[in-house]
């Protein structure tokens, strides 16, 4: 999620269009509506999704009402990584926000919203270039 200054998490889904997205997405890939098991574990071995069961709570409503308070994105080099089969926030979606927030376009690596759980190595070298 890439916020704009005073935006909030909950506003950034309309803003986006995410859930749109998700929809379209699904259609697409021949998935259904959000489910948990379908939208983050479709591609994660199944020992490793079992691991993070007992880690699994409810996320606070402050999370979602909570606004980005800073007033700019810092004048840096900023990479935007994204998962090429990311059915939470399909690829089309994040290279969009990426460009029309940042300016910049995205990196893509074969894995889904729990890039890091998947594919590890290629996700650390990517941060470490």
């Amino acid at each position: 999620m890439i916020p704009v200054p005073g935006e909030t998490a909950r506003e950034w889904w309309a803003h986006t269009g995410a859930l749109q997205a998700q929809e379209e997405a699904a259609r697409a890939g021949g998935y259904g509506p959000f489910e948990w098991a379908a939208y983050f574990l479709h591609d994660v071995e199944p020992e490793v999704g079992a691991d993070g069961e007992a880690d699994q709570r409810g996320e606070a409503d402050i999370v979602f009402e909570s606004v980005c308070d800073f007033e700019a994105w810092p004048a840096i080099r900023i990479r935007v990584l994204a998962g090429e089969n990311d059915r939470f926030f399909p690829v089309g979606l994040q290279r969009r926000v990426a460009r029309d927030r940042l300016g910049v376009e995205i990196d893509v690596l074969p894995g889904g919203h729990l890039l890091p759980r998947v594919q590890p190595r290629l996700v650390a070298d990517y941060l470490l270039k």
